[in-house]
C-alpha cells in the first residue's frame, strides 16, 4: 500500500515535470497522510492539465457519507477498472499524484522485539519527483456540499521494494501522462499495462526517523537518512 508520502517541491519542478503553467495552492508538506489534502494533476477543459487540492480516501458517488473515504486511500492496479468503489473513476477520473517520494514500514528485530522501521523511497536523481497513477472523483452530500476526494493506485513491488514491502505505488513513466490523463481512452488494456512495478534501478530506500510514524508531526528532517 502506499499510506504516507511527501511532495515539497520546488513548486518550479513540479510545474515541469507534469507540464503546469498556472497558479496553484501548494505548501511543502514531510508527511502527507490519508484524509488530508492532496496535490493532484488532472484533466481541465480542453485537455489542459490542472492542479487541485483533493482530500485523500476516495469517496464514490454512491457513498452515503464521507466516511468510506478512509478505507479508499489505495486501489490495487490488478482489479481497479473491475472494483464498484473505484472502476467509474478509472473511466473517467484519472489523475497523477506528485511526491518527491513516499514511506513504507519495515519490520525489524530490536532488543528482542520486532518494531516498525520507516523507510524513505525517492527517485535516485533527487531532482526528479515521481508521478503516482491516482483516481478522483467528485462526492456530492445530501446537504449539497462538494467535496473532491482522490486515492492513489498500487501495483507490485519491484526488487527493491520486496525486502521492505509487496505493494508500492504504481509510478508512471513521463512518456504516459498524456494516455493516462486523456478522459477520451477508454482503452483498459493500455491504461493497465501503465500500472507496473517502476524500475528500481530509478530509485533509493534508506531508514529515516521514526517521528514519521504519527501523521501528526511534519518536518523536513523525514526525508534525511539516519
Amino acid at each position: 500500500m502506499c499510506g504516507r508520502y511527501a511532495l515539497y517541491g520546488p513548486t518550479s519542478r513540479i510545474r515541469e515535470q507534469f507540464d503546469l503553467d498556472h497558479e496553484f495552492d501548494f505548501a511543502p508538506h514531510y508527511n502527507i497522510a490519508p484524509t488530508t489534502k492532496a496535490l493532484v494533476v488532472h484533466s481541465g477543459s480542453q485537455s489542459v492539465r490542472v492542479a487541485s487540492l483533493y482530500r485523500w480516501g476516495l469517496i464514490p458517488v454512491w457513498a452515503k457519507d464521507t466516511t468510506i473515504g478512509a478505507k479508499l486511500i489505495n486501489a490495487r492496479g490488478e482489479t481497479v477498472a473491475e472494483k464498484p468503489a473505484f472502476r467509474t473513476a478509472f473511466r473517467r477520473g484519472r489523475c497523477l499524484v506528485p511526491a518527491n517520494g513516499f514511506y513504507e514500514w519495515k519490520s525489524v528485530q530490536e532488543t528482542g522485539h520486532a518494531v516498525k522501521q520507516p523507510y524513505y523511497i525517492r527517485p535516485r536523481d533527487e531532482g526528479e519527483l515521481f508521478g503516482f497513477a491516482g483516481l478522483t472523483e467528485r462526492w456530492v452530500s445530501p446537504n449539497g456540499e462538494e467535496i473532491h476526494s482522490c486515492c492513489i493506485i498500487t501495483t507490485a513491488a519491484n526488487s527493491l521494494m520486496m525486502p521492505i514491502h509487496d505493494r508500492m505505488p504504481a509510478i508512471l513513466s513521463a512518456n504516459d501522462y498524456d494516455e493516462w490523463l486523456d478522459p477520451a481512452n477508454t482503452d483498459t488494456e493500455t491504461l493497465r499495462a501503465m500500472l507496473r512495478p517502476a524500475e528500481c534501478g530509478d530509485m533509493i530506500a534508506y531508514p529515516v526517523t521514526r517521528a514519521v510514524n504519527s501523521s501528526r508531526n511534519d518536518s523536513s528532517t523525514f526525508v534525511e537518512r539516519v
